[in-house]
Formats: structure tokens, sequence, C-alpha cells
């Protein structure tokens, strides 16, 4: 079993299923499952921009994607979907839309997850609500955290809410295993001043082999984290440098085979560099 994970897509929501199309066609293998580490840009009305996706539009249309291609059936972008036949699930980053998709996670009744695009292949973790996937030989734990940290006690929706903290207490209660812990932001041990206190405390309370995380803008590390047990890994986010190639180390795939066994690797930026800010739509 196999699963691609990207970091911060803003907007360029068919970007991921693009490079996993041509990452199969060129290695052979099989990937079963995307995972996305938030800031996926699902802003289906225009006027709810944030300062921050507006100032980036004007010189990146592509930030608008979700609007452009994700809101109504686009017959292209489905036949694509649904030839790969690939669902990409993901968390809830700092620039969402949060009133768009705090009307579908209402609406989506106990599913630890929910969809957010008419093809049903862009899927949202409800925080605190573990899954799983399967491939139907193996199996992969999956429990989200979406948003960020706040330490000033700020009322946005781009931070974690009151809810969200009771549905990881109560994950924390039941101690399950997870092979992955999938976040945006990253845990507050950080002496920079950032990071999600609730992410440190799930961390350091469940038994976690993998967590996967972007938003902080740092290059690409992997470390063992400070419980001597989890494998952190902070992706390097999916997106164009300024010579219109895509970054070192944006493009992880995480292999499981049988009950204990797991390999990771981060794909060559050379496989990467095919798909340029110029192409990659083509």
């Amino acid at each position: 079993m196999k699963v691609a994970i990207f970091a911060d897509i803003h907007g360029k929501i068919l970007l991921p299923f693009k490079l996993v199309d041509l990452y199969q066609r060129t290695t052979g293998e099989q990937i079963d499952f995307i995972l996305q580490c938030g800031d996926m840009g699902a802003y289906p009305i225009l006027e709810n921009l944030d300062k921050a996706t507006i100032k980036h539009a004007k010189n990146n249309p592509e930030e608008l994607g979700f609007h452009a291609g994700f809101t109504k059936e686009v017959p292209a972008i489905k036949a694509f979907l649904d030839q790969l036949n690939i669902q990409m699930y993901c968390v809830r980053g700092n620039h969402e839309d949060h009133d768009f998709l705090d009307a579908l996670e209402r609406d989506s009744g106990e599913q630890p997850y929910f969809s957010i695009a008419p093809y049903d292949k862009v899927l949202v973790c409800k925080t605190g609500h573990p899954f799983v996937l399967s491939d139907g030989k193996d199996q992969l734990t999956i429990a989200g955290i979406g948003r960020i940290g706040d330490r000033k006690g700020r009322n946005n929706a781009r931070f974690i809410q009151d809810y969200e903290k009771k549905a990881l207490a109560q994950l924390i209660r039941k101690d399950p295993s997870l092979d992955i812990l999938l976040t945006h932001d990253k845990d507050d041990s950080s002496q920079r001043g950032y990071g999600m206190k609730e992410i440190r405390d799930t961390l350091d309370r469940l038994l976690i082999r993998f967590h996967f995380y972007g938003h902080t803008g740092e290059p690409y590390n992997e470390q063992l984290d400070t419980n001597r047990i989890t494998r952190s890994i902070k992706i390097k986010e999916l997106e164009f440098e300024q010579s219109g190639v895509l970054p070192e180390n944006c493009m992880v795939v995480l292999e499981k085979s049988g009950e204990e066994t797991f390999h990771l690797k981060t794909v060559d930026q050379s496989f990467t560099n095919q798909l340029t800010k110029f192409n990659w739509k083509f």
C-alpha cells in the first residue's frame, strides 16, 4: 500500500493528482491514496478570499484554482479524476473559507471526513476523528488536526476551535495507535513562538508512527520526535519557485507492507521538475 503526501497547495487542487498520475506512469508503482497537509485554498466564493490569497492571486491565478475547477463539475477534470480514481484526504489550513467548510462538516453526520468538491475525490478530515484507509490488503490508521494554533486567545476561524479540542481530548482518552498524524501546523515546542499545543499533547500521549505537516515555510525536515517514537516530517510546500519548478522534497511516498514494515522516500526533484508552472495543467 502506497500513499503520496503533499503539504500546502494553495488552490492548485489538481496538481497533487497530476504528480501522482505522472509518478504512476513513470515508475509503474501504484499510489492508493493522497494525503495533504492543509492550505488547500478552498475558496468557492471569491468575495471570501483572505488578504494573503488576494495578494498572491494577483501574480498567480492558480491560487483561485478551487473556485475555477472544483465548485462545479468541469468535464475534463472529471474525466481525468475518474480515470485516475484516487482520493485525496486533507486537513484544514489557515488559508481556507472556513464558513464553507464548517457548513459541509455540520452536514456530514458521524463520518470522520467530508467531501468538498463535486468529484468526490477531495475529502477533508475532521480534527480528532480517526479513520482507516485500506487497499484490500494493508491498512493505515490516520487522524488529522486542522487549522493552526493560537497563543493569544484570538477568536478567528483560522485557529483550532473548541469543538475540535474536545474531539482531540476524546481521541486521547480512547488511546488508539495511529500510523499517521496529519496536521497543517507544527507542535508548539519551537523557540520561534508559534505552533499548536494540541499537536504536542497528541504526540506525547498517543502511539504514533509518523507525523506529517507543512505550513511553516521551513525546508524539508525528518527527525525523531521528542517522544522518541514518532518520525516527524516537515514536507516542503507545493509552491512553484521563481524559476517555475517545484522545490526539492515537496512529494513524499510512504509504503506499508504487512503489519510492521514501512518505507518512506522523498521523490527526487528531477522527477517533479517535469511539471512546471508553465506546463502542469496540460
